[in-house]
């Protein structure tokens, strides 16, 4: 059945319209987007058909050109369109972390992080550097590896810090594995980042574990 088939009030337009988008589900968001579907499938359909193919929002926004194609009324339009969103919402999260001290908006660096690195195949490490009033002076990635590990060099992160005259840094990492918690080997990087850079004054604020939209905060914790 096609969605203008369905009753006025379960349609995801006119449901967003009367009571917002935050009260739609992720296919029926993605629906809106997608705007029609194929022969047998309603938007809805191709959305929750591309959900379940790449297991989330940020699976979907990760996947190659390739990849979508492979899905029945999926091409190169809809793919660049996608790629166009997922930047846009990325940039937007940017602008508000810069706007203003970070400790004050943690749920836009969490999203942020999520976006950045929550879908990514390989570990990344990447570093947030701060100025004195915790506004972002940029977001660097510093190292990259594999599906399981990524080597992590002090020495590099003091010079990228001094680099950027940086007072503060968040430092962030992805787990691939999907599971979001804070290994031994974590534990001690960080301890490590922090003794390094406390040499030079430069105060470690925080590092987040993400795991596609989980991200774990080690101040949450009691880590830092």
């Amino acid at each position: 059945m096609a969605i203008t088939d369905w009753p006025e009030g379960e349609r995801p337009r006119e449901k967003l319209l009367a009571n917002g988008a935050m009260t739609l589900s992720d296919a029926e968001l993605l629906a809106i987007f997608l705007r029609t579907g194929v022969v047998g499938k309603s938007a809805v359909d191709l959305a929750r058909e591309l959900l379940n193919r790449f297991s989330s929002l940020n699976g979907i926004f990760a996947a190659s050109l390739q990849e979508i194609e492979q899905v029945h009324g999926m091409g190169v339009s809809k793919f660049v369109q996608l790629q166009a969103i997922f930047e846009m919402s990325r940039r937007a999260l940017l602008e508000e972390m810069q706007a203003r001290d970070v400790l004050t908006s943690p749920q836009a660096v969490r999203q942020y992080l999520s976006l950045k690195i929550g879908a990514l195949p390989r570990e990344v490490f990447i570093g947030i550097f701060l100025d004195a009033q915790h506004r972002v002076l940029a977001i660097e990635e510093l190292f990259s590896g594999t599906l399981t590990q990524t080597s992590v060099y002090p020495r590099e992160v003091v010079k990228r810090s001094l680099h950027y005259n940086a007072a503060a840094v968040i430092f962030a990492h992805n787990h691939p594995s999907g599971v979001p918690e804070p290994s031994q080997a974590d534990r001690a990087l960080t301890e490590t980042l922090q003794a390094a850079l406390s040499l030079i004054d430069i105060r470690v604020l925080d590092h987040f574990v993400v795991a596609g939209n989980q991200v774990i905060a080690f101040s949450e914790r009691g880590l830092l």
